[in-house]
């Protein structure tokens, strides 16, 4: 089977030029975070690098220091914005582990006891709840 390529129209590349919508929560010079519309849970972010690669396997070594510290940096602000008991990180490499979106990305996901994890149904949030938890988010990151 060929090596596959990095498209440079999957919807996470479109959403980093701005040619799709999202409720950021973050950003600098190498990454972006943003709320994602088909969320696991209840504050589910996504922490995606600006340097184009279909995922981990691919990405170029320098792309992890500061795709990490923003992960982290999600991380404790999501625990913080919804008082969670935990947070989920996940992160999927190739169609058999379940990656859809073929841009390297990170999930942030609150956790709470006795909650399990949302299917991943395809179904979207209501923007007018994405546009909360983005700020509540934002709040806790102190922007």
């Amino acid at each position: 089977m060929a090596e596959a390529t990095y498209d440079p129209n999957n919807i996470f590349a479109k959403i980093l030029r701005g040619e799709i919508p999202s409720h950021r929560v973050y950003e600098d010079a190498a990454v972006v975070a943003f709320m994602d519309v088909m969320p696991q849970g209840t504050g589910h972010t996504l922490v995606v690098p600006k340097a184009p690669s279909r995922n981990l396997l691919d990405a170029d070594a320098a792309t992890f220091g500061p795709l990490l510290a923003v992960v982290q940096k999600v991380a404790l602000a999501v625990k913080k914005a919804f008082a969670a008991d935990g947070v989920t990180i996940l992160q999927f490499n190739e169609p058999a582990s379940g990656q859809s979106v073929y841009h390297l990305h990170v999930h942030v996901i609150p956790r709470f006891e006795g909650i399990p994890l949302k299917p991943h149904s395809g179904q979207m949030e209501k923007p007018e709840v994405l546009v909360e938890n983005a700020g509540k988010i934002r709040a806790a990151l102190g922007i």
